[in-house]
């Protein structure tokens, strides 16, 4: 074992690129420090690897610690470039038959080396959430597959570290999101996506009143209703900061493409989730 610290939090991307970096393996796997992995946990994965060339990124069963309810069987995504874990709160064997997914969550994957060398590393510019998003699009974009092993049993304490409706996760979240659809979302969807972002702002007021959601959560949690605006507004200004980066790396992904916008739609319509569900999550 060869241990990498650093002197300050250099954020998750920003880490795990580091690891890759510095070994020459032909898989990458990732593990949050608030997730405990089953003993053939990493066997599955490369079993599965294997198995399935074509395939770049293999999600795991995540299962929440508390409950051992789903937390993640791969990802899902809305129009505004929100995304959320497929199957969260749901018993662990709803997806046992499934073998495909859009993208692995980050919190316990594996990815192929030589997909990681084509599309790119974590963007490290993301700090804290949302990387997995991000390279999982570039990947699918690239034309490369992904595959859930339901074999990979990992046990994670959900939001541990950051809390599960903090300000700093929602301000991260949000400015990520952002920066995620301006990389990656074609031009249909990108005009679309504002609208979307509306609609999930609606039904996060929705769940306040309601006293159950995402934003309800956040509220509960001792923060103030009215700082999320405040923090979708500096999110917002933040990603318009980044926003000549960001066109570049848009045009580099759409340069290196290996299917069609309207392909790339499709497969993000199997994989959606509503603004309404994204709020509830």
């Amino acid at each position: 074992m060869r241990v990498i610290a650093n002197a300050r939090n250099v954020g998750f991307g920003a880490a795990v690129n580091q690891a890759f970096a510095s070994s020459q393996a032909p898989y990458l796997a990732t593990l949050n420090d608030d997730a405990v992995a089953h003993p053939q946990w990493l066997e599955a994965l490369l079993r599965d690897a294997e198995a399935h060339p074509k395939a770049g990124m293999f999600a795991s069963q995540v299962r929440m610690a508390d409950t051992l309810d789903l937390d993640s069987s791969g990802m899902l995504i809305a129009a505004d470039g929100s995304s959320r874990q497929r199957g969260h709160g749901q018993p662990f064997g709803t997806f046992c038959w499934e073998a495909d997914a859009l993208f692995p969550s980050g919190s316990a994957a594996l990815y192929r080396r030589s997909m990681l060398e084509q599309t790119g590393t974590f963007d490290e510019s993301f700090f804290l959430y949302c990387e997995d998003v991000d390279l999982g699009l570039r990947a699918r974009w690239a034309g490369w597959e992904c595959r859930y092993v339901n074999d990979a049993v990992v046990e994670h304490r959900y939001s541990h570290s950051a809390g599960r409706a903090s300000t700093l996760k929602a301000y991260y979240v949000e400015r990520n999101r952002l920066c995620t659809a301006i990389k990656n979302f074609p031009v249909s969807m990108l005009l679309r996506a504002p609208w979307a972002a509306l609609t999930r702002y609606f039904w996060h007021a929705v769940s306040i009143l309601r006293g159950r959601g995402k934003a309800a959560e956040f509220v509960h949690g001792g923060q103030s209703a009215a700082m999320l605006p405040f923090l979708a507004l500096r999110a917002h200004v933040a990603a318009a900061a980044r926003l000549p980066r960001l066109l570049r790396e848009r045009r580099r992904i759409f340069r290196s493409r290996a299917i069609t916008s309207k392909q790339f739609e499709e497969l993000l319509r199997r994989h959606s989730i509503s603004a309404r569900q994204v709020a509830a999550l």
